[in-house]
């Protein structure tokens, strides 16, 4: 095929790089600036100053590209820059906008795999349009926008953070006021059986248990010395009597004298009324006091009146005194036993209150810590936010680093005038061999044996040579006996 087709396949691969080269001086250029830009990681560190801002740098990135790339973002850049002079009349702002976004591409620089690292270490802006000079602003333009809103958006974001946590520390406030308040209400209401109470009312319980048994001690001690004094005194008034009227002691007034001092002492005791000694000893005084009485009235008033002439003796005062000063103490002491029972009393019913005050108290004393841990975790991150927003706005513009600014290209990067001359060459040199294959198709001639015998499917018996030129009788013959050249012979079918 190629020897019978070969001049028109030159033809072609001839024709295909001129026609290529003039395709590459037709096209508009096209004009490539780039831009690198750096990620400068945080000049404090985290454990000093905690980053309010959580998002990855490559989800600012897309936020940002989203932003920037959007119409009220790239068609005031049109229409500074007049990027699309003569189409400007002729297609929408939309599809303008459509243009430069296809002409804006951002991409990310990818870390080094063994630096390990998941955030982005900078990235890339790169501008395609047919004049250099406008690819350059554009790119440096779009960089700047890139700059400025990465500061502006973390701005933002350290406002909205100190916002939410000064209202949220205003109303943790509240509650703990409002704990505060409870806890301090239910220690008035319950003071003296708090928990925090119970060891000094066990303290003053038992220091008043033992004042009781000391003033019980006492109060026994005192009885008894008034009873011995008593005994005492009694001896003594009777010695006397004896001594003045030569009587027996035994009389009816010293008898029912004894008898008194019997009973005061049975009272004095702390029996009561019912108790029998107490019952005797009232019988006998009743008994006496009407035996003095009658004896009274058969001898006459002047003898049952009649009363010792002489004064008591010394000893005899001085032991009445003393009954006297025993008298104060016992009163005193049955004082302060019944002072003491009301207060023992008292710090029992405080001491038995102190398990059910408890729980309660406890339940207050929790919610109040919770509430004072809550508001003292939310004014360290409010403080932590505070110094994080005043470290951005300090280092604003510092985040990114442009580590090579917008070039201006010198040279079209499309199109290349040698790929373009060597895509004619390869397009031409394929028209070529494509249109030699369909005039090979539509040929139907028979121009070798196999072709005879897959055609008739007959074997070939044998081949006649020319008589004259297949030029002179081409025309002649049927086109199943056309011979492919002048010297071959003629094929005879069986």
């Amino acid at each position: 095929m190629v020897r019978r087709h070969w001049l028109l396949i030159l033809a072609f691969t001839i024709i295909g790089p001129p026609l290529g080269y003039a395709a590459a001086k037709v096209v508009p250029p096209r004009y490539v600036s780039q831009t690198m830009v750096l990620v400068q990681p945080p000049a404090v560190s985290a454990k000093i100053v905690p980053d309010i801002d959580t998002t990855t740098m490559n989800q600012e990135l897309a936020s940002l590209k989203q932003q920037i790339l959007s119409r009220s973002k790239l068609e005031p850049i049109i229409r500074k820059f007049d990027l699309y002079p003569g189409q400007a009349n002729t297609q929408s702002m939309d599809a303008l906008v459509v243009k430069l976004q296809t002409a804006i591409e951002v991409t990310p620089v990818a870390p080094l795999p063994e630096t390990a690292a998941r955030d982005l270490p900078g990235f890339s802006v790169t501008v395609t349009l047919n004049d250099p000079h406008k690819a350059q602003s554009v790119c440096a333009e779009v960089t700047s926008m890139f700059i400025e809103g990465s500061a502006v958006d973390t701005t933002q974001k350290g406002t909205v953070v100190t916002s939410f946590l000064a209202q949220q520390l205003a109303d943790a406030q509240t509650a703990l006021n409002d704990q505060g308040a409870k806890l301090a209400a239910f220690k008035s209401k319950n003071n003296g059986t708090l928990p925090d109470d119970e060891p000094s009312n066990l303290n003053v319980l038992t220091g008043l248990n033992s004042e009781y048994d000391a003033a019980s001690q006492a109060l026994e001690n005192a009885q008894r010395d008034k009873s011995f004094a008593e005994t005492l005194l009694q001896q003594q008034l009777a010695s006397t009597h004896t001594t003045e009227t030569g009587q027996n002691p035994d009389t009816l007034e010293q008898q029912l004298e004894t008898q008194r001092t019997e009973l005061g002492n049975l009272q004095a005791m702390g029996y009561k009324d019912t108790y029998p000694d107490v019952v005797k000893a009232k019988a006998n005084i009743a008994a006496l006091q009407k035996q003095i009485a009658d004896a009274a009235t058969s001898s006459g008033a002047a003898n049952a009146t009649k009363a010792p002439a002489t004064a008591e003796s010394k000893e005899a005062t001085a032991l009445r005194a003393q009954i006297n000063g025993y008298d104060e103490i016992i009163s005193q002491k049955t004082h302060q036993q019944d002072d003491l029972q009301q207060q023992i009393k008292l710090y029992r019913a405080r001491i038995q209150q102190s398990p059910m005050v408890e729980e309660e108290y406890t339940e207050l004393t929790r919610g109040q810590q919770t509430a004072q841990d809550n508001y003292n975790n939310l004014l360290k991150q409010q403080n932590d936010a505070k110094m994080a927003q005043d470290l951005n706005q300090e280092q604003q513009g510092q985040y990114f680093h442009i580590l090579d600014a917008a070039n201006l290209p010198s040279s079209p990067t499309f199109p290349n005038k040698m790929f373009f001359t060597g895509g004619g060459l390869a397009g031409g040199l394929g028209l070529g061999l494509a249109l030699t294959f369909l005039l090979e198709l539509k040929d139907t001639s028979l121009k070798s044996e196999r072709d005879v015998e897959f055609t008739l499917r007959l074997p070939v018996l044998a081949m006649i040579p020319a008589v004259e030129p297949i030029a002179t009788k081409k025309s002649q013959l049927p086109p199943i006996l056309q011979a492919p050249s002048a010297d071959a012979g003629l094929t005879l079918r069986a």
